[in-house]
C-alpha cells in the first residue's frame, strides 16, 4: 500500500462545490433517485443507495429532500436518467473524465463540448483518456476522522489498496468489488464516510503550469456548474505555489 501522497486537485474542488449548495443538492438527489430506481429503495439492501444517502447527509441535505428523492423512484415518478461518460483534454494536455446523469443526451453533450471548447480544452472520443486511469472504489473521509497514520492503519486492516491524505481529508482507494465491504469495516473504526463511490484514479499525475492552471480551474468550474454533470476527474496536480499565485 502506498503512503500519504496528496490527493487534492484530483477531483473537482470542494471549495467551489460548497458555494453552490442548491446545485449540489440537486446532483445528490438525482444520484439517490437513480440508485433507488436501479435497486431496492431501502439503503440497508442497496449499497449504491446507501452511499448516495450518506454523501447527501455529509453535505447537510435535509432528510425530507433525501426521502423525496427515494420516493420519486419508488412511485415511478422519476425521470429516466442515463449515465454517460465524456473524455477529453484540458489546458496543458490534462486528461479529464466527466461523469453525467442526464435525461437529455443531446443537451448534455452540447454543454460539455462547449465547456471544453471555450476553456482551452478539447472533447475526445470515448476511451481517449480513460486508459490513463484505473477504475477503482473510492472512500472519502474528512480530516477530522483522524490523522494520516490512524487512517492508514485502519485502511490497511480493512483491506484497502492505497491511501492518500492531505489537509483536506483522506482518499482511500480499493478494488471495485471490495468497495462496500471495506467501507463497512472502516465505518466501525472511523465512522461514516462522506463519500463511497466508484472513481477514476490517474496512473500518472501531470503538473500544471501557472499559465494553464487558471483556465483549467475555470473549465472544471463550468463543467461542475452544469446540472447534468455529477463528477469531474482529472490527472492534474496544481502546486501550492501556483494555487497561492492564483489567489
Amino acid at each position: 500500500m502506498a503512503g500519504h501522497s496528496k490527493f487534492k486537485n484530483i477531483m473537482h474542488r470542494k471549495g467551489a462545490q460548497d458555494k453552490k449548495r442548491a446545485g449540489l443538492f440537486s446532483k445528490l438527489s438525482r444520484e439517490i433517485t437513480v440508485a433507488a430506481k436501479m435497486g431496492m429503495p431501502d439503503p440497508d439492501f442497496n449499497p449504491r443507495l446507501r452511499a448516495a444517502v450518506n454523501a447527501a447527509k455529509a453535505q447537510s441535505v435535509p432528510k425530507d429532500n433525501i426521502q423525496r428523492a427515494i420516493d420519486k423512484a419508488s412511485k415511478g415518478d422519476a425521470e429516466n436518467y442515463e449515465e454517460i461518460r465524456y473524455e477529453g483534454y484540458g489546458p496543458g494536455g490534462v486528461a479529464l473524465i466527466v461523469e453525467a446523469l442526464t435525461d437529455n443526451r443531446n443537451r448534455t453533450a452540447t454543454n460539455v463540448r462547449t465547456a471544453f471548447a471555450k476553456n482551452g480544452g478539447n472533447l475526445g472520443a470515448s476511451g481517449a483518456v480513460s486508459h490513463g486511469f484505473e477504475r477503482l472504489g473510492l472512500i472519502e473521509y474528512p480530516g477530522s476522522a483522524g490523522d494520516a497514520d490512524k487512517v492508514f492503519e485502519a485502511a490497511l486492516e480493512a483491506g484497502a489498496d492505497d491511501v492518500e491524505s492531505d489537509e483536506d481529508g483522506h482518499a482511500i482507494w480499493v478494488a471495485v468489488e471490495n468497495l462496500h465491504p471495506v467501507a463497512r469495516e472502516l465505518e466501525k473504526v472511523l465512522g461514516e464516510a462522506v463519500g463511497v463511490k466508484l472513481g477514476w484514479k490517474p496512473s500518472l499525475k501531470a503538473d500544471v503550469a501557472e499559465g494553464d492552471a487558471a483556465t483549467l480551474l475555470k473549465l472544471i468550474d463550468v463543467l461542475d456548474d452544469d446540472d447534468d454533470v455529477q463528477t469531474v476527474w482529472g490527472n492534474y496536480e496544481i502546486s501550492d505555489d501556483v494555487m497561492a499565485k492564483l489567489g
